[in-house]
C-alpha cells in the first residue's frame, strides 16, 4: 500500500515536468512552419486555410489520441486503419438500411471498441507481442471489410448526419470541436484520473507496477478498447465528410497517428507522453502537407519531409532521455 502511494504520485510529476518541456519545444516547431509558409504563400496565414489546416488535422489527431495512450502504456497499434474502415463499413451500413443515426453511430463505436478489445486482450492476457496481434489485426480487420463489401463503397449516408458532421459552430468546423472535446477528455484521463497513472505506471516499468498493485492486464485492454473507439470516431468524420464508406478507407492511418504521437513527445519506448503534444504534431503534419501543397511540391517530396521530421522528433527524444 506504502509502495504504491509513493511510486504512483513520483512517477506523475516527473512525466508532467517532461511533457510541459517538450510541448513548449514542439509548439515552437509548429510556429516555424506557419511563419515559413506564411512568408512563402499569402493564402496560408488566412483563416479559411487556417480552418481548413485543422479540418484536415481533426481525423489524424482523433486517432493518434488513441495511439497516444496504447504508446504510453508501452504498446503500439498498428490496426487502427482497419478498424476505422470495418467500423466505418458497420455504420454506412446501419444508416443506409435506415437505423437511427444515433444507433448507428453507437454500433460504429461498438466494433471500434469490440477490434480494441481483440488485440488488448490477445497482448495482455495470451501475452502475444502487440507489433504482431495489431499487424494482424490489421489484416484481419482490412479483410472482413472487403469481403463483407465485396470491395464497393457503401452509400446512403443519411443527410441530418453529413450535414452535422460538414455544418459549423459559431463558425468552427463540427470535426475540429468533436477533437476538441476529445482531446480535453484524453487530458483529463491521463492527468487527473487513476486510469493516466497506471497508463503510464505500465509504460514506464510494468514489473514495478505489477508489484505497486496496477492492475496491469486490464489496463492494457483498455487502451486498445479506447483507441478502437477513436478509430471509429475518425471513421464516422470521414465518412460524414465524403458520404460514402469504402473498405479501403484509413489506409495508412496508423503511420500518421504515430507520426502525430512521436512529433508530440511520446516515446515509443513507452512511458512518457503528451496528449497536447500529440494534437500540436498533427497539426504540424496538416500544416506541413497544406504548405507543400500550396507550393505545388509533388506528394513524395511531402513524404520525404515528413519522414526527416520524425527521426528528428526520435533524436530530440532521445536527447532528452539521456539528460
Amino acid at each position: 500500500m506504502n509502495t504504491q502511494g509513493k511510486t504512483m504520485p513520483a512517477l506523475r510529476t516527473s512525466s508532467l515536468l517532461k511533457f510541459n518541456l517538450r510541448d513548449t519545444g514542439t509548439l515552437i516547431g509548429l510556429l516555424i512552419i506557419v511563419c515559413t509558409f506564411s512568408a512563402l504563400s499569402p493564402v496560408f496565414f488566412t483563416i479559411p486555410n487556417l480552418l481548413n489546416i485543422l479540418q484536415q488535422s481533426s481525423i489524424n489527431a482523433a486517432i493518434a489520441l488513441g495511439m497516444t495512450m496504447v504508446i504510453i502504456s508501452g504498446g503500439i497499434d498498428l490496426s487502427v486503419g482497419s478498424t476505422a474502415a470495418l467500423s466505418a463499413i458497420f455504420g454506412a451500413t446501419l444508416m443506409a438500411a435506415g437505423i437511427p443515426v444515433p444507433l448507428a453511430i453507437v454500433g460504429t463505436l461498438g466494433i471500434g471498441a469490440l477490434c480494441g478489445l481483440f488485440s488488448g486482450v490477445l497482448v495482455a492476457y495470451a501475452g502475444l507481442q502487440p507489433f504482431i496481434v495489431t499487424l494482424g489485426a490489421l489484416s484481419l480487420f482490412r479483410a472482413l471489410a472487403l469481403i463483407t463489401t465485396g470491395g464497393s463503397p457503401i452509400f446512403g449516408i443519411p443527410v441530418e448526419f453529413r450535414s452535422a458532421i460538414t455544418g459549423t459552430l459559431f463558425g468552427i468546423p463540427c470535426p475540429i470541436l468533436i477533437v476538441v472535446v476529445i482531446a480535453i477528455a484524453a487530458w483529463v484521463l491521463m492527468n487527473k484520473t487513476p486510469l493516466g497513472e497506471y497508463i503510464l505506471a505500465v509504460g514506464g516499468n510494468e514489473e514495478a507496477a505489477r508489484v505497486a498493485g496496477v492492475p496491469v492486464k486490464r489496463t492494457k485492454v483498455t487502451v486498445y478498447v479506447i483507441s478502437g473507439v477513436l478509430a471509429a470516431l475518425a471513421s464516422l468524420i470521414l465518412i460524414g465528410r465524403l458520404g460514402a464508406a469504402e473498405p479501403t478507407l484509413g489506409n495508412l492511418w496508423e503511420l500518421d497517428a504515430i507520426a502525430a504521437a512521436a512529433i508530440g513527445g511520446t516515446s515509443l519506448m513507452g512511458g512518457k507522453g503528451s496528449i497536447i503534444g500529440t494534437i500540436i504534431g498533427a497539426i504540424i503534419l496538416g500544416s506541413l502537407r497544406t504548405g507543400l501543397t500550396l507550393m505545388n511540391i509533388q506528394a513524395f517530396y511531402q513524404l520525404l519531409a515528413t519522414g526527416l521530421i520524425i527521426i528528428i522528433a526520435m533524436l530530440i527524444d532521445r536527447a532528452t532521455r539521456g539528460k
